[in-house]
């Protein structure tokens, strides 16, 4: 299916879009899933040619519902490190973070446990991103404004109604922002769209 993709549309870039769950190709790497596989291979998934970045999503309240929020945490790093690692030295390819955060409809929810979780995983990524690792960033499931509350699914940051969490945001913002590394790719990216939109007029 990425080949065929591909022979449509050469111009952008193709992921799976999946949480990121190991499978049989490596089963040592499975003691990182959170104690269940859902029949998809992080792995094998990506070693496809055709696709060109990797994608992981992360909810332990969700995965690890009824553990504590420190066995969560424990968890969510473990499985931040080793989907970096893997995507480095195993198959070579860029990883986004793609969906991540904690939902508010949790039994003992609170904005505190929520920052604590954002905070966790925008510093490893700055991390990785300032060390020149294959993870230069994440989105977080999901932001809304104000009068969308048929949107809300309890993983909702309002950035009016949550100063703390949006604080969070802006600051791992402006760290990556700063990184020379991220600013060169972004200019590429910027080249490549004129590149192309010149090439459009030319054809027209």
């Amino acid at each position: 299916m990425a080949r065929h993709v591909k022979s449509i549309d050469s111009n952008h870039m193709l992921e799976v879009g999946l949480e990121g769950f190991y499978g049989e190709s490596m089963q040592d790497r499975k003691q990182y899933n959170p104690g269940y596989e859902v029949g998809t291979d992080y792995i094998s998934n990506n070693q496809v040619q055709e696709i060109d970045f990797a994608t992981l999503h992360a909810y332990p309240d969700q995965w690890m519902s009824g553990s504590d929020e420190q066995s969560q945490l424990n968890f969510l790093h473990r499985w931040l490190e080793s989907h970096i690692q893997d995507a480095g030295s195993v198959f070579g390819k860029p990883l986004m973070v793609t969906e991540f955060g904690r939902s508010s409809s949790q039994a003992g929810y609170s904005t505190g446990q929520r920052d604590n979780m954002f905070g966790r995983v925008y510093n490893t990524i700055y991390g990785c991103a300032r060390s020149g690792g294959p993870c230069p960033g994440a989105l977080f499931w999901q932001l809304l404004v104000e009068g969308m509350d048929n949107w809300k699914d309890g993983y909702e940051v309002i950035m009016s109604e949550n100063p703390s969490t949006a604080n969070i945001i802006a600051q791992q913002s402006h760290q990556i922002s700063s990184l020379d590394r991220v600013t060169d790719l972004f200019a590429r990216v910027q080249e490549m769209e004129r590149s192309m939109s010149n090439k459009a007029e030319l054809l027209d």
